[in-house]
């Protein structure tokens, strides 16, 4: 995962059911939080999320908003690659 930063994040989280949501956050550790609490997007509600699979921070929240566009585009197996700029 990417080091800390003061700026927007796109992450992808993988929820106890098996699938992954792919979301945007200031800090993702307390969006984390805030999906398993149920204060989350409706999507991860009672599918028990367990953990971010991989971040990316990004300049500002259009930026971020375009890459979680384009990672919501790609199929599953693709998914993580893109993280790694692949």
């Amino acid at each position: 995962m990417t080091e800390a930063s003061d700026g927007w994040w796109l992450y992808l989280l993988e929820c106890g059911d098996g699938t992954w949501y792919a979301g945007i956050a200031l800090d993702p550790d307390a969006r984390l939080q805030a999906h398993a609490s149920g204060a989350g997007a409706r999507y991860t509600r009672g599918r028990g999320p367990l953990r971010i699979l991989a971040r990316r921070a990004y300049a500002d929240r259009a930026a971020t908003s375009r890459a979680e566009w384009q990672l919501k585009r790609l199929p599953k197996a693709r998914k993580l690659a893109f993280f790694d700029g692949g």
